[in-house]
């Protein structure tokens, strides 16, 4: 594995650590501050929000060489976590977490691009895939390592881990990552002229529908697994370990799949066998054996998807490559954020942990439709 994509991968695990360890800091984080839960929470929607804003921003650096891009992404992302370490109170901290976002779809939509220029021929969905491997990674080391540091010392220390991993991050892309040139200038209105075509907006929505279908389970998977599969509460860090295998295992195998096959089709069978996984894991989730299995399908799903529409959304989006690669993030969050909503929308009527994914079933019904338009209409 060249070195190269090993340095983008060492970046993608320090964004994963930042994105996901909030889940597992909430509670200590709220008691330090003296917050509601709810207000915490308003963290992880801060992160999501700089990451929607953060992507259209990196326009204003189109013209800088890739490396010099990713040198200052890696840049903004340690001080925003060294912020958040450091932050005295909650409003401090909710600016730390927009800030902290702020450089997390751009570095995927830069990273993607420089991954497919580093590739051997025929294998750029693979390189993608190895870059977006440590955010995968991040969810079976770095987030318990993190959520551990905040139970026995402090939160404040999971933000100072990332804070030093972007420092390895930036000496590894520096050291390792060639220089290459900038991508050809189409003007500050150029960058929008691929949004003209269908082709973006199938891959765009597929991911926000089709990823957001299997989020309305995901983001409740810890109380279902322990008010309906049976877990205790004290298995629970075990068991998203679990879960991280199977997104990392699916990553790669997308990645792998998306270059012997066709992209948008290996993308759209994915997305349509999740629709019958959130079936099953409706039906079968009270079986405990059963329940973790179908998590790990479901999960490596979930990012086995990533890498082949990172592939593509570059190869629709020419003359805005860089927005093109990161709108995939936007989309991605957005997904998350809407699926949380529908799913906590079912719980709050009264029904049980189960349902979420059945909520899920339309969206991802959804997202593999549009996907099998795009390989049908386009990609052939």
């Amino acid at each position: 594995m060249k070195k190269s994509l090993i340095a983008l991968a060492f970046g993608t695990l320090g964004l994963g650590i930042a994105e996901f360890a909030m889940m597992g800091i909430l509670g200590s984080v709220a008691e330090n501050l003296q917050i509601s839960i709810s207000a915490a929470g308003h963290l992880i929607s801060a992160y999501a929000l700089g990451v929607c804003v953060g992507a259209p921003v990196l326009l204003l650096v189109r013209k800088y060489p890739l490396k010099k891009i990713l040198l200052l992404l890696v840049t903004i992302i340690l001080v925003g976590n060294l912020c958040a370490a450091a932050a005295s109170n909650y409003w401090m901290l909710l600016l730390a977490r927009f800030l902290s976002g702020f450089p997390h779809g751009a570095y995927f939509g830069v990273a993607s691009i420089v991954a497919q220029r580093l590739a051997d021929k025929g294998k750029g969905s693979q390189a993608v895939s190895v870059m977006i491997a440590g955010m995968t990674i991040a969810t079976v080391f770095g987030v318990p390592l993190g959520t551990a540091l905040s139970n026995t010392i402090s939160w404040r220390l999971t933000f100072l881990l990332v804070a030093c991993w972007s420092l390895l991050t930036f000496y590894c892309i520096w050291r390792w990552i060639p220089q290459m040139d900038s991508l050809p200038d189409s003007s500050f209105k150029g960058q929008f002229k691929f949004l003209k075509s269908p082709a973006p907006w199938l891959i765009i929505g597929g991911t926000l529908l089709g990823n957001g279908g299997v989020y309305c389970w995901y983001s409740y998977i810890n109380p279902l697994l322990t008010n309906i599969s049976g877990f205790s509460t004290d298995s629970l860090t075990w068991l998203m370990v679990i879960a991280g295998f199977g997104m990392v295992i699916g990553n790669l195998l997308g990645g792998r799949l998306a270059d012997r096959f066709r992209a948008g089709l290996v993308a759209a069978i994915v997305q349509s066998c999740m629709v019958f996984t959130l079936l099953l894991i409706f039906f079968f989730s009270p079986v405990p054996w059963l329940s973790v299995v179908l998590m790990v399908i479901g999960t490596a799903g979930l990012f086995g998807v990533g890498s082949p529409l990172q592939y593509l959304i570059i190869r629709f989006s020419k003359g805005g490559e860089m927005l093109g690669a990161a709108s995939i993030q936007i989309a991605f969050n957005i997904g998350n954020a809407v699926a949380a909503y529908c799913g906590g929308l079912i719980l709050q009527a009264g029904f049980d942990f189960r349902y979420p994914a059945l909520v899920g079933i339309p969206f991802a019904v959804l997202g593999s439709i549009l996907l099998f338009i795009l390989h049908k209409k386009y990609e052939r």
